[in-house]
């Protein structure tokens, strides 16, 4: 850790620099998003198109600028996710120089870890959770009901899903470093499963829209990354306990 004290105004600079890269990268893949955007908001979409498509519906636009906003929006969601690892570098790079040495080296990991889960939130979504969870609204037809969705309550709908799985996934990358600060223990973890259990699927009643699939589809598999982090855990304090012995026989 740089135990040299520096002035306020220099962190504000640093962070003024920081940012700049953050929504200069964000700007720049969002504007080569918004060249193909069309394409873009059926790729965002795909999950609920499909089953739309499938039962015979197209979606509508009831306000002459809301399929432009939504295409702009479609955009800078596409631009915001592609640049999740910049985002995450450069936060990390703001926060290193307080942290010591032996801190540091979890930068990497930490970007690509945090990033890969990130995704793998948004694809196990895209290809799992969201098309059953539109397959399931559509099937809520009758001979008195017609379905028609807008392109903004649709886009709105996704970008909430997206975020949703996107963040809960990084459960193991939260159990980690609590596991590396000794706030929390294997132990304790695998003990409080059942309370977990009853909080993920809270979370997830609050984080996806108010549907109970959406709530079942990422409540599962949270459960599945809650083992992995009592794993992830378990070989932390190993590690510990083991750098440890040493130090204490020296």
């Amino acid at each position: 850790m740089d135990d040299t004290p520096r002035p306020l105004i220099d962190h504000l600079h640093e962070l003024r620099r920081r940012l700049f890269w953050i929504l200069g990268t964000w700007a720049i893949f969002a504007g080569i998003a918004g060249y193909w955007v069309k394409d873009v908001f059926e790729l965002l979409m795909g999950p609920a198109i499909g089953p739309v498509r499938a039962h015979g519906h197209k979606l509508i636009v009831i306000a002459p600028p809301e399929l432009f906003f939504t295409y702009v929006k479609s955009a800078l969601l596409a631009g915001f996710v592609v640049s999740i690892p910049m985002t995450l570098y450069q936060i990390w790079t703001f926060v290193s120089p307080g942290l010591y040495k032996n801190e540091r080296r979890f930068a990497m990991p930490f970007v690509l870890a945090t990033s890969m889960l990130f995704f793998s939130g948004c694809a196990f979504g895209y290809f799992v959770a969201f098309p059953n969870v539109f397959e399931y609204f559509l099937s809520l037809e009758a001979d008195y009901v017609t379905t028609s969705w807008t392109t903004n309550t649709l886009f709105s709908f996704m970008s909430r899903l997206y975020l949703a799985f996107g963040i809960s996934f990084q459960l193991p990358v939260v159990m980690f470093f609590l596991a590396l600060a000794g706030i929390t223990r294997p132990e304790a973890l695998a003990r409080g499963r059942k309370y977990a259990v009853v909080v993920m699927f809270a979370a997830s009643a609050v984080l996806t829209p108010p549907d109970i699939v959406s709530q079942v589809m990422l409540a599962l598999p949270l459960c599945v990354l809650y083992e992995s982090g009592i794993w992830i855990s378990r070989v932390v304090v190993r590690r510990q306990s083991e750098s440890a012995t040493p130090s204490a026989a020296e």
